[in-house]
């Protein structure tokens, strides 16, 4: 799809409204109740749908295919680095009430690691065709990783400093409370970090992380550098109202990486079928319909089962807990 300059600043204008408005929403620190997070969560699901439907008009049902393959193939992979984000709130112990703001700093900051990352690849894949390979065999291995983690258990029940975050605390200070939502604060005649500020730079860290899955992902499913910029850029905006709306969910969705180790598999197969096509072999390839009908049932199914083993596991608790087992 050709996209001129005005329609990608034009985009990335609207886009920064609704940045601008959802900060605006989070900027006073309070608690945020599932009505409010459910409200929010159906206005940014709903502007994506309609952007879908605005792009269907304008350039036709392929790319609008592909926006609504790599939204929800994004969505998903959201929700799956939730579960890091709820470890992480829990590590440094965050006010509920500082918790938005957390996580609006940590959305701007995957926003624009993610937009380099996208400019990176797409550079990348216009010059290099072989890279197709690398991506597949990539998703291949974190399908592979997603599937051994799931079988030790899932994710860690604490979340672990990485060795950059460790060497800053020890270069600049911590203090030792929140001071609000400040990020810096005079302790002792020495400008120290809050954990307010530790808290997100442990977001942003992760977030180049979770790039390092998403975009490979999302290139599998099109090669259009401004589709996957809005798919990731809507995916990414209720984030924050998610993790409050399905905070309590989330321990309930216990196969939700095994349907994500299918999906990135899948992906990556259609990947490699796509660089032997390139390279001139002769092989089928994955169509666009065919991967959102797949995404969407794996999904669906990865749902249903969930909800269905943490239900059985919770009334064979309940029943030992009756027979004092």
């Amino acid at each position: 799809m050709n996209v001129s300059l005005t329609g990608w600043v034009l985009s990335a204008a609207v886009l920064c409204v609704l940045v601008a408005i959802d900060f605006f929403i989070g900027r006073r620190p309070h608690d945020v109740s599932v009505k409010e997070a459910g409200v929010w969560s159906a206005v940014w699901i709903a502007l994506a749908l309609a952007f879908g439907v605005g792009l269907w008009a304008v350039a036709g049902g392929g790319p609008a295919g592909e926006f609504f393959a790599g939204y929800i193939t994004e969505k998903s992979l959201s929700v799956d680095n939730l579960f890091v984000f709820v470890l992480i709130m829990a590590k440094f112990a965050v006010p509920s009430q500082y918790q938005q703001r957390v996580l609006m700093v940590g959305v701007i900051m995957a926003l624009v690691l993610r937009a380099a990352f996208i400019a990176a690849g797409a550079a990348i894949i216009s010059t290099f065709s072989w890279v197709f390979y690398l991506f597949g065999a990539f998703l291949i291995w974190t399908a592979w990783k997603l599937v051994q983690d799931a079988r030790k258990g899932g994710h860690d029940e604490e979340y672990e400093e990485n060795k950059l975050l460790k060497t800053i605390e020890r270069r600049l200070g911590v203090a030792d409370r929140y001071h609000g939502t400040k990020l810096w604060i005079e302790e002792n005649g020495k400008r120290v970090m809050t954990p307010m500020l530790v808290v997100m730079l442990a977001i942003g860290s992760t977030d180049v992380l979770f790039a390092l899955d998403s975009i490979p992902a999302i290139y599998g499913l099109t090669q259009d550098p401004y589709i996957v910029f809005t798919a990731n850029a809507f995916a990414l905006m209720g984030l924050r109202q998610l993790y409050f709306l399905i905070g309590g969910l989330l321990k309930r969705l216990v196969h939700l990486s095994y349907g994500l180790s299918i999906i990135l598999g899948f992906i990556g197969v259609k990947l490699v079928l796509h660089a032997l096509h390139e390279s001139g072999v002769h092989v089928p390839e994955i169509g666009i319909p065919f991967s959102l009908g797949f995404i969407v049932l794996v999904l669906a199914v990865t749902t249903v089962t969930s909800l269905r083993a943490s239900k059985k596991q919770a009334r064979e608790r309940s029943e030992e807990q009756g027979t004092g087992v």
